[in-house]
């Protein structure tokens, strides 16, 4: 899957394998779709610098794009949206006895792909435009003085050109992406309006015809991920800000470096073919992240792996033995994670982020001896601020993390911290000292706290014990 951000492949990056099919070559190429390319190109430039591109990229562009690329579909039928509100009714239930965080969605509904398009576009907005905007910004520095002086007005039209190709992928990929979602949630945080989960009726069938598994077990396994996400984010307001911010300190190193490319040109021979594709294996137009970049993706992947890894821990508890289907279903979205599962192809196409299966396991150990080692609030806890959380080492070792976490807790015992002699898990919040045992990333420093919530408050005069 390709490492570079939406809008910005290098050539032959659609065919991974090097191998293109003659087929569809020139002497194959199928005169009745010239009308259709047509018809898009020429939508394409009546949108440069349309009212609803305001930034960097043409969102509106996306939104049409994605939605002629998915297959109308008849609105969810009332019966199946009951379906879904019952299901995600008794989903709570379950869940309130597994994990501190009170009920988070606020809203239930179900969606068709296209009103899944429709519904998240703000909140991708959100997630790409530090990219694009840095992307934007990083051709014109790196254009040296002479061509930038001679571009001249070309320069805007540059940019909207840019925001055109960029709106283009950007719709390509959610339209990929809309008939292969199950829920608000599926790429790891809510996409849709703040506290609606949903569920996609159509999707859930198709996945419960090819486990034959029966189709409400399916819808209550899926029901209780979408709750348990809703939960924690919407009781751990910095979780939101965090992804994004570090989504934007990874785009603020992007640069375009003209130099390589300079040095392609020169050791291209046009006339031999071999020494074009000699070049272009190079991968000389293939971005390398610096230190700040990596650090920022690390950070990220810890991150995403530690909110899934809660989420399957805590589902995991909910549904139990109640769910017959529940081990086939959860061994299925674990080999839909391996092979590329939405959340995957998200974050490698936007930022080059390779999401690895064994961290989302590790997380999900670490949580499952968390909540022996400090029961259900204590393990939520850690949720109450960034620098409590286990940090990227400590999935390398999760029984490590927790042995340190278990040793700091009886230190504090013994000091007398706790003078009325209630346990760790009778307290509401916990502390963020950074000197407890939660490991703590670089970048992750400059985060903010969240308000106090239940199980997960926030206490500056102590740390997690």
């Amino acid at each position: 899957m390709s490492n570079q951000p939406f809008g910005f492949s290098i050539p032959g990056d659609d065919d991974p394998a090097g191998a293109h099919d003659p087929a569809t070559g020139p002497s194959s190429f199928d005169l009745s779709q010239l009308g259709s390319m047509l018809s898009q190109l020429g939508q394409m430039m009546s949108q440069a610098g349309a009212k609803g591109q305001t930034g960097p990229v043409n969102y509106d562009l996306a939104r049409q794009m994605a939605m002629s690329q998915v297959p109308a579909s008849h609105p969810v039928a009332s019966v199946d949206l009951g379906a879904v509100r019952d299901a995600m009714a008794l989903a709570e239930v379950w869940l309130d006895g597994v994990t501190a965080f009170p009920i988070g969605a606020t809203t239930v509904t179900a969606w068709t792909p296209r009103e899944w398009i429709d519904k998240t576009m703000p909140v991708w907005e959100r997630l790409a435009s530090p990219i694009a905007e840095r992307v934007s910004q990083a051709w014109v520095e790196g254009l040296p003085d002479e061509a930038r002086a001679q571009a001249g007005p070309l320069l805007a039209m540059m940019g909207s050109m840019g925001g055109m190709a960029f709106g283009s992928q950007l719709g390509q990929g959610l339209a990929q992406l809309a008939v292969e979602v199950l829920t608000s949630t599926d790429i790891g945080l809510p996409l849709g309006p703040e506290g609606t989960a949903a569920l996609l009726p159509r999707a859930m069938a198709e996945l419960s015809a090819s486990l034959d598994v029966p189709e409400d077990q399916v819808r209550l396994y899926l029901a209780a991920r979408e709750a348990a996400h809703h939960r924690l984010f919407r009781h751990v307001p910095w979780l939101s800000d965090r992804i994004v911010e570090l989504i934007s300190a990874y785009a603020g190193a992007i640069t375009v470096d003209f130099s390589a490319m300079e040095e392609l040109a020169s050791s291209i021979d046009l006339s031999n073919p071999a020494s074009v594709e000699s070049a272009l294996s190079k991968g000389m137009f293939e971005p390398s992240a610096t230190v700040g970049q990596q650090r920022a993706l690390t950070t990220l992947e810890t991150l995403l792996a530690l909110v899934e890894g809660w989420v399957d821990a805590v589902v995991a508890d909910a549904v139990g033995a109640r769910l017959p289907g529940a081990d086939a279903l959860h061994e299925t979205m674990r080999r839909r994670r391996a092979t590329g599962g939405p959340a995957e192809q998200t974050f490698a196409t936007l930022i080059g982020l390779q999401l690895r299966p064994r961290r989302l396991r590790a997380a999900a150990d670490l949580w499952r001896g968390l909540k022996a080692s400090r029961g259900i609030n204590g393990r939520d806890a850690l949720w109450a601020h960034p620098d409590l959380l286990p940090a990227t080492a400590d999935l390398d070792d999760p029984a490590a993390f927790i042995a340190r976490d278990r040793e700091f807790a009886e230190l504090l015992a013994d000091a007398g911290d706790w003078g009325d002699g209630t346990s760790v898990d009778d307290k509401d919040g916990v502390g963020s000292d950074a000197g407890g045992p939660a490991g703590t990333d670089d970048a992750d420093s400059d985060a903010d706290g969240p308000q106090d919530a239940d199980g997960a408050g926030s206490d500056a005069g102590g740390t997690a014990g």
